[in-house]
């Protein structure tokens, strides 16, 4: 029996073309930046795409924000979702935006979860677990088919009204409760308000102006595939740390173990961009970069990291020591008020100086990049034109803190605490409480910044 050879035809393969689409994106100073993506570009892709671009300093924090303009809300893109796909839910006749910006919020709830679940609003469907742990508390919104109770009292928009009313709250995996009787669970008293499945939690930026809300702590739940404000499920939360926790609580509820990796492995979006993958933008040079040592008589590559972000700052003080002495020899040396002067203005270049913006603007832009502690800016008094404030985020409140200056022999030096503690430029009282709490209740650590694309 002969064997014939026979040729046999296989079907071409077509490769996938991806479609590629011009998106604009936003910084908080309105400068933009339009690019083009293809279809499944991730949150997280579009951030490290902009991060590069601009060579910003990547910590995970840049954060994709879908803007809705009719209705004044604004949420937080999640790093896997798929840009292309929020933007198909937009109206044609809608002015949205995609804006850019730090939310040192994002993530802090794995870090610190007793700062965004307090007792009073956790409850647990086994008696037994009652006394869990704020890490284990994590693990039931993750993982366990036994999940925590969120619960309290929120005004809710009637709909079709400008009304608001007062309810009690019961957040479950099956979507948000309202209680028709008091703070009673029973279920014959309650009634079904919102799922999260096929809504997305957004946050209200002018809620009392807008939709009339007795506080400024609101959101809303919004269906994806309708836009109008009719469409919208508003509430209203009688503090930020009440917002905060409902907020976060959905997200978890909704996205789930997701969201935890995201928050490991900010690299890995659905649509396969990596760090890795994104470099080619950046010059064969510029990746063959090491940090170097040439203190002493023989230069050596530096190989711990920690070691070279120390060189780093010990270079980047001096350089700027060296700069305070340049733009002093500008002017007579044995002129003391031109050179308190220069102190004076030194603070005006960098990105935690914010100028004139009024006391409501700074509470809104730390509430805006994330109120965890230590988030903060400087910026000038509009009470005292000769004074500054330093306004900061703590236990998910905002805080001022005046800084007054002192004079002494002709010299003017900054204060904090009465001039015990005295600074010659607004810089190294910034940097002195970055490193030392002082009279303030926790460490300077993230400073708001608005910058330009």
């Amino acid at each position: 029996m002969s064997l014939s050879a026979r040729r046999v035809t296989l079907p071409a393969i077509t490769p996938i073309v991806l479609q590629k689409r011009v998106i604009k994106v936003y910084s908080e100073d309105e400068t933009s930046r339009a690019l083009e993506v293809p279809s499944d570009i991730t949150a997280r892709d579009v951030c490290q795409l902009l991060i590069l671009k601009n060579h910003y300093v990547d910590d995970n924090s840049w954060t994709l924000f879908e803007y809705l303009s009719h209705t004044g809300v604004e949420r937080t893109i999640e790093d896997h979702e798929l840009v292309i796909e929020v933007l198909s839910h937009w109206g044609m006749e809608e002015e949205n935006k995609l804006y850019l910006r730090k939310n040192y919020a994002k993530y802090e709830f794995f870090k610190n979860p007793m700062y965004f679940f307090p007792e009073h609003m956790v409850s647990f469907t086994s008696e037994t677990n009652s006394d869990r742990s704020p890490t284990q508390f994590l693990q039931m919104f993750l993982s366990s088919s036994t999940y925590p109770e969120i619960h309290g009292f929120l005004h809710a928009k009637e709909q079709g009204k400008k009304s608001w009313k007062k309810f009690y709250f019961f957040l479950r995996r099956s979507g948000l409760y309202f209680s028709t009787k008091g703070t009673s669970k029973e279920p014959r008293h309650l009634q079904f308000f919102s799922d999260f499945t096929t809504s997305n939690v957004y946050m209200s930026l002018a809620g009392k102006k807008k939709h009339g809300a007795p506080t400024a702590y609101g959101f809303c739940f919004k269906p994806n595939k309708a836009g109008g404000p009719r469409d919208l499920k508003m509430l209203c939360a009688e503090e930020e740390q009440s917002r905060m926790c409902w907020v976060t609580a959905i997200r978890l509820l909704k996205y789930g173990m997701q969201l935890y990796q995201n928050y490991m492995h900010p690299y890995q979006g659905r649509s396969g961009y990596s760090s890795q993958s994104i470099s080619p933008m950046r010059s064969i040079s510029e990746n063959s970069l090491v940090a170097m040592d040439f203190s002493g008589q023989k230069s050596r590559v530096i190989d711990n990291p920690t070691e070279a972000l120390s060189v780093a700052v010990e270079e980047g003080l001096a350089w700027r020591k060296k700069g305070c002495l340049r733009l002093g020899n500008h002017s007579s040396p044995t002129a003391p008020s031109q050179s308190s002067a220069v102190n004076m203005a030194i603070h005006w270049s960098q990105p935690w100086f914010h100028h004139r913006i009024s006391r409501d603007e700074a509470q809104q832009l730390i509430i805006r990049q994330g109120p965890v502690d230590g988030v903060f800016l400087v910026r000038d008094s509009q009470s005292n034109p000769r004074t500054f404030v330093l306004t900061m985020s703590h236990g998910q409140k905002i805080k001022h803190f005046q800084i007054i200056p002192v004079e002494d022999d002709s010299e003017t030096f900054h204060t904090l605490d009465e001039g015990h503690t005295r600074f010659t430029d607004l810089i190294q009282l910034v940097e002195f409480y970055q490193l030392n709490k002082g009279v303030l209740p926790c460490k300077l650590k993230h400073y708001c910044t608005r910058m330009a694309l």
